[in-house]
């Protein structure tokens, strides 16, 4: 996304966050953002679209963040989840994600309101595919259950420590009491042998992207991130990022990515000559290869 559609994103954001979403019309986002009606429209179709934008960029950095806190760390200590958490929730704070949200779903724009529920359905599954990270394959037959029961125990705690505690509600120790109360719910579900629904289910909320896609485009952010903190400051480095970016933008943002603009990219970034460099860039078109090769089968 470039800096001039980010800037239309932020404008927006803070107007939705202070008019409210359906309160805000085209023309308020035009004077605010200081652009034009045919300007507005090349980078949006519609508000809502601009919406989503909103989301999807905020999560992408949330995603990023909390990808980041795994590097180098043992998937398995809980600790990281707890971390996780927290920095998503710290995030849906200070982004205001919730009054939004909350809009949205007692509208009747049923574009919008799939497409959060879509974004429910996301965290589910990547709390479903952490827990398998943190308690086993042994417990996985529980896990999605006790994915969305967690959603659910966290949410209501949260609500009613805001009522009762007002903003003096520490969200680390909310979080870590939530985290304790699902660490007993996995044992004894699974010592009990008690299951709801079958952790495939999963799978079928997004066809397109089952585990084997989920820890593909897991492998390839990661080697994209190394690649981006192995750039320097100078100007041919920067271009070196953008390209990153773009590649980036178009495996995870678009529905169709375009292959031949990729290799593209990839051909471009090979003026790049430190060893640790090549080595990474040689992992990330192995990484691409498979995932074209993925996404025809």
């Amino acid at each position: 996304m470039n800096d001039r559609k980010q800037h239309v994103v932020k404008m927006a954001h803070e107007l939705f966050i202070n008019k409210g979403f359906q309160a805000t019309s085209i023309q308020d986002i035009l004077d605010y953002s200081g652009i034009s009606k045919g300007t507005f429209y090349n980078y949006f179709s519609s508000k809502n679209e601009l919406l989503m934008a909103i989301f999807k960029t905020i999560y992408k950095d949330l995603e990023k963040m909390r990808d980041e806190l795994l590097i180098g760390q043992d998937r398995s200590d809980i600790e990281i989840f707890i971390k996780q958490i927290e920095m998503q929730l710290i995030t849906n704070r200070k982004n205001r994600l919730i009054p939004l949200f909350e809009e949205v779903m007692v509208s009747k724009d049923t574009e919008i309101k799939k497409f959060l529920e879509q974004g429910k359905l996301r965290n589910i599954q990547w709390i479903y595919h952490r827990l398998i990270d943190i308690f086993g394959e042994s417990k996985k037959p529980y896990l999605l259950d006790c994915a969305i029961m967690f959603m659910g125990i966290l949410r209501e705690n949260i609500k009613f420590n805001r009522i009762y505690n007002e903003s003096s509600a520490n969200i680390s120790r909310i979080v870590r009491y939530s985290v304790n109360r699902l660490v007993n719910m996995v044992e004894d579900l699974s010592e009990n042998k008690e299951q709801l629904l079958q952790p495939e289910l999963v799978e079928s909320w997004f066809p397109n992207c089952k585990k084997q896609h989920y820890d593909l485009n897991k492998k390839i952010q990661h080697i994209i991130f190394l690649l981006k903190n192995n750039i320097g400051s100078d100007k041919n480095h920067m271009k070196a990022k953008e390209l990153l970016e773009f590649i980036e933008e178009e495996l995870f943002g678009t529905k169709s990515p375009r292959q031949f603009l990729i290799e593209s990219a990839i051909l471009s970034l090979k003026t790049e000559h430190e060893d640790e460099w090549r080595k990474n860039l040689t992992r990330l078109e192995q990484l691409l290869e498979e995932y074209f090769k993925l996404i025809k089968d």
